[in-house]
C-alpha cells in the first residue's frame, strides 16, 4: 500500500533541470538512480502560493516569551566538598547528567569536577568533555553559581591513595528527589569531602525546588556551548543548507530519522527484509543487549508494537508523511541521522520525493568531516546544531535528541518553534490501510500537521522535563496577546 502511494507521487517528481543535483546526491550516498519521470507543468496562482506559505507559518499562541535566568553576583560560601559523576550514554543522555550534576552541586554547595564521559559499548565514543563542549565557557558561565574544577586537588586525593575507586560511590535510584540529596547525600559529602555518583543518568527527578530548576536552566541553555571545532563546522553546514534553500528564502526542514540498525533491532519491529532481516536483527540485538530479548518468558509481538506507535518510521513513510502534509519536492531537507539501515534500498524513495535532501556527509567534504567521523557524539553535535536553526523540526521517534532540541528551539525562539511530532499510532493505521487513497491520506496528514501547528507555547507540567519545556521556569512571558504571523528565517 505504501509503495502504491509512493508511485502516485511520481507525477510530482523533480523537474529535469534538477536531475544533475539529484543524481550527484545519490552518488554521494551510493544510492540507485531513479527511473526518469515526467514532471508536471508548474502550477501557479494564489492558492498554490498560500499553501507554500502555510507550511512555514508559525502560530504564536500563548504570547511571546524570553529567557529570564536571574544572574547571581554574590560570592560563593565555602564548599562542602567535591562531587565526581560519570555521564553515560550518548550525547544528550550525557547532557542530562551534566545538567543534573551542576544542579545538585549548586544545591549542596559542592564543587563539581568536570564530568567524566563513560565509554559505552554501543556509542563507542572516547570523547572527553572538552572535545564536545567549550570547557572554558562552561566554567566561566557558572562561576557565580557553582565551583567547577578539572580534578580534585592532591590533598584530597592523598586521602584515597590517589585512586578514584577508593572514593565512596553512591548508588542512587533513578528520579530521586532533591530532598534525598539533601538528607542522605549531603551528610556523607561533608564527612568524606569527596564522593562519587556513578552511574548518574536520570538520577534527579523532573520536579525540583526553584533553586534547582534555575541551575538546570542556566547550564543547559547558557553554559553548555559546543567546542570551537564543532561550532565552526556547524556554522558552515548551516550556511550551506540555507544556500540550498533559496527557493524557500533560506528556510529548510530538519528531520531526525531514527532508522539505524541498532534502533531497528532494539524496537523489535518487522519490516520487509524477510528471513535475512530477522537474522541480522537477532545478531544485532545479541551484540548490543546480550540476553535482554531472548530470556525465558520474553514475548515479542511486532504487530502490537507497531500499532502502539513504537516502530521507527522508515524513510519511505517519512517522505509520504511530509508530502501529504504539504511540503513539495522543492523543499530543502536536512536529515539528521546515523548510518541508515540498508540505506541503498530504504533511502531511494525518500530521495525521489525530496531531491534537495542533504546530510552532514553531503554538505561537508571528507576533509572537513575527518576529525569527527569516528566519534558518534561529535557527529550528533553537528546534527543537533543544524537542526536547531531549521525553520521546521520533524521528530520521528522519541529519545533524548528531539526532547533536548525542542526545548532548545523554544528557548531561542520566544517559546515557539515549529515542530512536527506525528501521531505514530494514527500513522500506523493510515499506512497499513490498503483501501485508503492518496487524497484521503493527504487529508488526514494535513489535519495532523494542523494539530501540531495549533499547540503554540507548551508549559511544563508535573513529571515533564524542563529541558523540553523551558516555560515558565527558564522563560518569562512578554505579553498576553494571541496572534499568528510568519516566523523569520533562522
Amino acid at each position: 500500500a505504501l509503495r502504491r502511494r509512493h508511485a502516485a507521487l511520481h507525477g510530482l517528481a523533480p523537474a529535469r533541470r534538477r536531475a544533475a543535483d539529484h543524481h550527484a546526491l545519490r552518488a554521494r550516498l551510493r544510492l540507485p538512480q531513479p527511473p526518469a519521470v515526467r514532471a508536471p507543468p508548474p502550477r501557479h496562482g494564489r492558492r498554490q502560493l498560500h499553501r507554500r506559505a502555510t507550511v512555514w507559518r508559525q502560530t504564536y499562541k500563548g504570547g511571546v516569551w524570553r529567557p529570564c535566568i536571574h544572574n547571581l553576583t554574590n560570592s560563593l560560601p565555602e564548599s562542602n566538598g567535591y562531587i565526581y559523576v560519570e555521564a553515560n550514554g550518548g550525547l544528550n543522555q550525557q547532557r542530562t547528567s551534566i545538567c543534573n550534576a551542576v544542579a545538585i552541586a549548586g544545591f549542596l554547595n559542592a564543587t563539581l569536577i568536570i564530568p567524566n564521559f563513560h565509554f559505552h559499548s554501543i556509542w563507542k565514543d572516547p570523547s572527553k568533555f572538552r572535545d564536545i563542549y567549550d570547557e572554558e565557557h562552561f566554567v566561566k558561565r557558572l562561576q557565580n553559581d557553582v565551583r567547577v574544577v578539572n580534578k580534585a586537588p592532591d590533598f584530597i586525593m592523598e586521602r584515597f591513595g590517589h585512586n578514584l575507586s577508593n572514593v565512596f560511590n553512591f548508588k542512587i535510584k533513578a528520579w530521586s528527589s532533591s530532598t534525598y540529596y539533601k538528607d542522605v547525600v549531603l551528610p556523607k559529602l561533608v564527612e568524606e569531602r569527596f564522593i562519587r555518583i556513578s552511574p548518574f543518568a536520570n538520577r534527579l527527578s523532573f520536579d525540583a525546588p526553584p533553586v534547582v530548576q534555575r541551575l538546570r536552566c542556566l547550564v543547559n541553555f547558557e553554559a553548555l556551548k559546543f567546542s570551537n571545532p564543532i561550532a565552526t563546522l556547524s556554522e558552515t553546514l548551516i550556511s550551506r543548507m540555507r544556500e540550498r534553500s533559496a527557493e524557500s528564502n533560506g528556510k529548510y526542514i530538519a528531520v531526525h530519522l531514527r532508522f539505524e540498525e541498532d534502533m531497528v533491532a532494539f524496537s523489535c519491529c518487522v519490516y520487509d527484509g524477510g528471513d535475512e532481516e530477522k537474522k541480522e536483527m537477532d545478531v544485532a540485538r545479541e551484540i548490543g543487549w546480550r540476553g535482554k530479548f531472548t530470556r525465558r518468558g520474553k514475548v515479542i509481538r511486532p504487530g502490537i508494537i507497531r500499532m502502539n506507535g513504537k516502530c521507527p518510521l522508515t524513510p519511505l513513510e517519512v517522505g509520504l508523511m511530509l508530502r501529504g502534509m504539504g511540503f513539495n519536492n522543492k523543499t530543502a531537507i536536512y536529515l539528521a541521522s546515523g548510518k541508515i539501515y540498508k540505506s541503498e534500498k530504504t533511502m531511494a524513495p525518500l530521495l525521489e520525493m525530496f531531491p534537495l535532501l542533504q546530510t552532514k556527509e553531503t554538505l561537508a567534504s571528507d576533509e572537513e568531516l575527518a576529525p569527527f567521523k569516528n566519534f558518534s557524539s561529535r557527529m550528533a553535535a553537528l546534527d543537533y546544531s543544524v537542526c536547531t536553526y531549521s525553520e521546521v523540526f520533524v521528530t520521528t521517534q522519541g529519545g533524548n535528541f528531539p526532547h533536548f532540541l525542542m526545548g532548545h528551539r523554544r528557548y531561542l525562539y520566544g517559546g515557539h518553534s515549529k515542530t512536527i511530532k506525528p501521531d505514530k499510532r494514527r500513522l500506523a493505521i493510515l499506512f497499513d490501510n490498503p483501501r485508503i487513497g492518496w487524497k484521503s491520506l493527504k487529508r488526514h496528514l494535513l489535519n495532523m500537521r494542523a494539530h501540531s501547528d495549533a499547540k503554540g507555547v507548551e508549559m511544563k507540567r508535573p513529571n515533564e522535563s524542563i529541558y523540553t519545556f523551558p516555560c515558565p521556569d527558564c522563560m518569562c512571558r512578554l505579553n498576553k496577546t494571541t496572534h499568528s504571523k510568519p516566523i523569520h528565517t533562522r
